[in-house]
């Protein structure tokens, strides 16, 4: 297991940078990224995979809502995903060592991978080398997480001296219609944190409360949060968390 450095939990972590498309910075952008460092912010991001195997920054499985392209991220090269621009700005979809580049070690960035099969198993392990990768050059703060813990299994064969965590939730049914019952029911109670050598935890602000999370944070386990939208949010949400995943107001 690697320590979450005490820079993840020094200031709040911009939600897929400090995006704000009325002020033309898309969500996972490079102007959101360098608007988040500007405001001496960490910086959350999430990875797609594309069709050649690169690890992309964008939050969807689809391309519709986040830009004027449709059809799925994996089914385009990154050569092509490098020239589709990002709805309410003027650049175009950034690619992990594009954002590496950028961030350069100035602030910490929380790395998400998202599950690429849709339900949270064992997967071909393509987004998680790419990543791995990427990285291996990288000379700055950089964690690692994801919502499937097979994947942060994966991850801690290729990535053993960076620090991964489990983005965890209370799994509720109408926020995950598409997994199986069995598997929400596991996944609930974090079981496979040391499984997969976790040293934090990214969870769910409306479900702070649960005793699992309780117990993490008693063994001294850092507790992110995620998604925060106000102050009154955040007060309460660091009654329960170690820092907050914050977006739609300045922390």
């Amino acid at each position: 297991m690697i320590a979450l450095p005490d820079s993840f939990l020094a200031r709040p972590i911009a939600h897929r940078a400090l995006h704000d498309v009325s002020d033309h910075r898309p969500e996972n952008s490079r102007a959101a990224i360098e608007a988040a460092i500007a405001g001496d912010y960490g910086i959350e991001i999430d990875l797609q995979l594309s069709r050649d195997n690169h690890a992309m920054v964008f939050h969807d499985y689809e391309l519709d809502r986040l830009t004027g392209q449709t059809g799925l991220v994996r089914d385009r090269d990154a050569s092509e995903l490098g020239q589709i621009t990002l709805s309410g700005g003027s650049e175009a979809m950034p690619g992990l060592t594009d954002i590496l580049d950028l961030v350069a070690g100035r602030v910490p960035l929380l790395i998400e991978l998202k599950d690429q099969h849709g339900e949270m198993g064992v997967t071909d392990g393509a987004l998680e080398a790419a990543v791995a990768h990427a990285l291996s050059s990288y000379d700055g703060p950089a964690a690692v997480m994801s919502f499937n813990p097979n994947m942060v299994v994966t991850l801690a064969k290729l990535l053993p001296h960076h620090p991964r965590g489990l983005v965890t939730s209370g799994y509720e049914a109408q926020h995950w219609p598409h997994l199986p019952a069995a598997t929400r029911d596991h996944l609930r109670d974090i079981p496979d944190f040391e499984r997969a050598g976790c040293s934090f935890i990214s969870h769910h602000a409306i479900d702070l409360d649960r005793p699992r999370v309780a117990g993490l944070r008693a063994q001294s386990v850092p507790v992110l949060c995620w998604t925060i939208r106000s102050k009154a949010q955040e007060d309460a949400a660091r009654k329960h968390s170690d820092n907050i995943t914050f977006e739609r107001y300045l922390a």
